[in-house]
Order: structure tokens, then C-alpha cells, then sequence
């Protein structure tokens, strides 16, 4: 009975994989645009990292990223659109209507992320969600 659960033990262990992780090669940056040369895999497994650098390659860094450390799901993403004090359009859209105007981006921002904004007639803070063409949506 030993000798059975020592093979099946034996067997399990040789039928396990483990993952890679990504990692970079040297010090980036925050806000720093990742390439190629940035990145590696590395032998190792953690939770919520990458496994491919291809995955990371021209993503930006959100925070400091150190070399050997593995990339986090929250370290990078996309690359910023909208700039903190820059002037941007505003659309709302409801039903058929459909408002422009400028508003004054008060953090930045790449496609998809949640950004305040301060609309520059009314001087009222908003939340709106950036758009690829720089603009940024705002709903209610």
C-alpha cells in the first residue's frame, strides 16, 4: 500500500508545471512605457501576475516597477490618453441628445480608466471614463 501511494505521489509530482512570471530587468519607472528589452519571464509562480511578457510590452507602469520583482495585474495598463491638467472634450449622451464640451482633466488617464474632470463652464467636478479618441464620457 506504501509502495502505491509513493508512485502515485511520484507521478503527481512529475506531472506538475510550474508557470512563469514576468518580471522587470531593471528599475521602470511610474508612467514609463514598457518595451522588450524592460521585461522577462522568470521560473516561479504568484498570484494575480503576469506570465507572458508579450502581455506587458507597451503597457504603462503605474508605479515604480523593480527589477526581479514580478509585474502585478495592477502595476501596468494602458497608456495614459489624458494628461492631468489638460484641456479635454466632454460627451454626454442620453437618449437621443448628445452634449459636448471642454472640460480640464484633473488626473490622468488611459482608454477605459475613471477620471475626474471639471467642466470648465460650470466649474462642477465630474467622472467620466476616457475614450480612445482622448475624449472623455461622462454619465450621469
Amino acid at each position: 500500500m506504501t509502495r502505491i501511494l509513493s508512485l502515485l505521489f511520484a507521478s503527481s509530482l512529475s506531472s506538475m508545471v510550474f508557470a512563469d512570471v514576468v518580471v522587470p530587468t531593471r528599475t521602470i519607472r511610474a508612467n514609463a512605457i514598457i518595451t522588450e528589452m524592460d521585461v522577462s519571464a522568470k521560473a516561479g509562480e504568484v498570484a494575480n501576475t503576469f506570465n507572458r511578457p508579450t502581455d506587458v510590452i507597451g503597457q504603462e507602469a503605474r508605479t515604480t516597477l523593480y527589477a526581479g520583482r514580478p509585474i502585478r495585474f495592477d502595476d501596468v495598463g494602458p497608456p495614459a490618453l489624458v494628461a492631468r491638467n489638460q484641456i479635454v472634450p466632454l460627451r454626454f449622451e442620453s437618449g437621443g441628445l448628445l452634449i459636448t464640451t471642454d472640460g480640464r482633466s484633473l488626473e490622468r488617464g488611459g482608454v477605459g480608466d475613471r477620471v475626474r474632470i471639471m467642466n470648465l463652464d460650470s466649474r462642477t467636478t465630474l467622472f467620466g471614463q476616457v475614450r480612445p479618441d482622448g475624449s472623455v464620457q461622462v454619465k450621469r
